[in-house]
């Protein structure tokens, strides 16, 4: 096998370095990543500049560019060769629930689907992240799981694994995505005047939807969380009532 890895933390981030060495157990491995820390950038493209790619000793290929951005180029002709599977993270901290909209480790891994590949984004949950291994050990099993027994080719695995020892995790659980309570709001770190003033994002907010069943759960549990994603954003139940709403509209 022919593995592309890549993440949304930067080519250095030890959850990438830990998952390479982990799937080089069992595949040829090639990493394309972003320079630095690109964090909820989504499904975002460079498309304005151009975009630089650099090579380090050790062979991995870091980008001055957004996780979609590496994954984009490494299957539209930066690589010679065409890889069988794309596998982002390891995270460094949930993509649960309402993450994956913002996710850049999620939204390379689409990219990766979008392109014709499997692919599997990975997550490690907890405070310290400290058991990198842990999942690494995971996704090389899925890997080798998912090259003997394929899914379709537009899969999307979202895994998200407790910050625990890979002998303490309790199994594996499919999943369906929870929710969050909003965002805490924002926080002022400094301001000149009413029209000069600078904000940070407040953190996540805390689980909502989080029963049986979901992907929070699993994880409070000790399970790994494997969830399905689709791109298809389309809201089916909605289309008979909002036909009727958008008959009853006329152009002015």
């Amino acid at each position: 096998m022919k593995i592309l890895l890549s993440n949304d933390d930067g080519y250095q981030a030890p959850g990438l370095v830990a998952l390479a060495k982990s799937i080089a157990e069992i595949a040829e491995v090639t990493v394309v990543a972003p320079s630095g820390d690109r964090s909820c950038a989504s499904s975002s493209l460079t498309l304005r500049q151009p975009i630089r790619v650099r090579r380090s000793e050790d062979g991995v290929y870091y980008v001055d560019g957004t996780p979609g951005d590496c994954v984009h180029l490494a299957l539209n002709g930066m690589l010679d060769f065409k890889p069988d599977m794309v596998v982002t993270g390891i995270n460094a901290g949930a993509n649960l629930g309402d993450d994956v909209i913002y996710s850049g480790t999620v939204a390379a891994a689409i990219e990766g689907r979008f392109l014709g590949l499997p692919a599997i984004a990975v997550s490690l949950v907890g405070r310290e992240l400290i058991h990198y291994p842990s999942a690494a050990r995971v996704v090389r099993d899925l890997v080798s799981h998912l090259n003997r027994t394929p899914l379709p080719q537009d899969t999307i695995l979202n895994v998200n694994v407790p910050d625990i020892p890979f002998a303490e995790l309790k199994g594996t659980q499919t999943t369906r995505c929870g929710a969050r309570h909003p965002s805490q709001p924002i926080v002022a770190v400094s301001e000149t005047s009413e029209d000069d003033r600078i904000f940070k994002i407040g953190p996540s907010g805390g689980s909502a939807d989080d029963g049986p069943g979901t992907d929070f759960a699993a994880v409070a549990s000790g399970k790994v969380s494997i969830t399905p994603l689709q791109i298809d954003m389309t809201r089916y139940s909605r289309i008979p009532e909002l036909s009727h709403w958008v008959d009853a509209f006329e152009l002015a």
